[in-house]
């Protein structure tokens, strides 16, 4: 065997990592948006900034200025940026060990399952599949429904579940689906909230539908609740008919919005157990992960062995960031807070009585500003000047999503700046 050689600076390979490398702390954000241009693939088009740190609720950019992060990347950085006992943990994890393939278990992966059944309230003969993503564990969603022999599958208008093929199919959007068809056949949509129509499609050959998929809140549609009562009656339609009830809480688990799992808050599930719940974003703190929780023997044994893999999902890191994510949450009574510094908000903003606002919603602190115009994206590039990230998530609204750990008292300056945006949509 030979003994392998480091690269000397006149190797090409070492060349270009030291010309990538070498100025990280020193490139301004636009000569990073300008390489941005020419090396990263246009899906996100331009960068709004480019960010090189995170300490709390709080991001800095390449060019020193602090922004107050009410997004969380996503809804994913539920414990802040840079959380130290999170950090230790992944540290830890990843210097013992750092990557085994699914021929092997782990203690974190084993003991993040049994906590996520746990904090589900899943029953005996319930099993947990991981994955990297929320797409992933909607694909595997998709999966499952597929294996009952049933082909029919039943989505909301509105609804987003991701953008592989399976989940893709299930995404209501069509421009989202538009480019990629064929897509997985068998997918209706019925109209968001409508409970007539929910149950005219199980009235109309029910037993051949195989799942009903819904958010309990939808985010990406705009922070939009279900009418209350809605998830209760599609808990007994499904449960009728022999269908699955397959709640996406990818965006709105892990404490987002109050509760371990949206579909456990009293006016949203009134004590409603679906049969499969897809998780992510929130899961890992900031480190991929996605999870499918699936209640009972049925669902859990609906992909056998050989029928869903993956390479990285359950790892022994990401594993370890998300038991520690949960870990902290409980630790420190996150949930808690989750409720109150989200009411207070919602609370502070209804009271400023803005003519561009015209309200306000949402669970926790997963909410949206719902707006009396298109001003979305002006308003969200006001708040990014003012050191504000926010989401133009449509025309008409924003979203907020921050990390969990946010006070009330960090909020008070957003509040001042809504306070303070001009008076007309002529003004922006």
């Amino acid at each position: 065997m030979t003994e392998h050689t480091p690269p000397t600076p006149t190797d090409p390979n070492a060349a270009a990592l030291a010309g990538a490398n070498s100025d990280l702390a020193a490139t301004s954000s636009q000569s990073w948006t300008d390489r941005y241009s020419h090396s990263v693939m246009d899906t996100f088009g331009t960068p709004q900034r480019v960010l090189v740190r995170g300490e709390g609720v709080y991001v800095w950019d390449a060019d020193g200025k602090r922004y107050l992060d009410l997004l969380a990347g996503i809804a994913v950085n539920a414990l802040g940026h840079a959380h130290p006992t999170l950090t230790a943990a992944i540290s830890a994890q990843l210097g013992t060990l750092g990557h085994v393939s699914n021929f092997f278990g782990s203690p974190t992966q084993i003991a993040l399952a049994e906590t996520l059944l746990n904090l589900a309230g899943a029953p005996e003969g319930s099993r947990v599949f991981f994955a990297n993503s929320g797409t992933e564990a909607n694909e595997a969603l998709f999966k499952m429904a597929r294996r009952t022999g049933r082909r029919r599958i039943l989505a909301l208008e509105g609804a987003f579940h991701g953008r592989t093929m399976g989940a893709l199919a299930l995404t209501h959007k069509a421009a989202y689906r538009e480019p990629f068809e064929p897509l997985p056949a068998g997918v209706e949509w019925l109209p968001f909230g409508d409970l007539e129509a929910l149950e005219q499609a199980f009235a109309t050959n029910g037993e051949d539908v195989a799942a009903l998929f819904i958010e309990p809140l939808q985010g990406e549609a705009g922070v939009r609740p279900l009418p209350v009562g809605y998830l209760t009656r599609a808990r007994e339609l499904t449960r009728e008919h022999g269908a699955l009830l397959a709640l996406d809480e990818v965006q709105t688990g892990v404490g987002r919005t109050g509760a371990w799992f949206a579909h456990q808050v009293p006016t949203i599930g009134e004590g409603v157990v679906p049969d499969v719940m897809s998780l992510a974003k929130g899961l890992g703190g900031g480190i991929p992960i996605g999870a499918v929780v699936a209640f009972g023997t049925h669902a859990a044994t609906l992909l056998g062995r050989g029928q869903h893999g993956t390479t990285f999902g359950g790892n022994p890191v990401a594993a370890a960031a998300a038991l520690t994510t949960l870990t902290v949450i409980d630790r420190d009574e996150v949930l808690d807070n989750v409720n109150a510094v989200g009411e207070q908000l919602r609370t502070d903003i209804a009271e400023l009585h803005h003519p561009l606002i015209a309200g306000v919603r949402g669970q926790g602190l997963l909410i949206a500003i719902q707006l009396t115009g298109e001003h979305s994206s002006k308003i969200a590039a006001r708040a990014l000047d003012a050191g504000f990230i926010v989401n133009a998530v449509n025309p008409q609204a924003i979203r907020l999503a921050p990390p969990l750990i946010i006070t009330s008292a960090q909020l008070e300056p957003f509040v001042e700046f809504l306070s303070s945006l001009p008076r007309t949509a002529d003004e922006l």
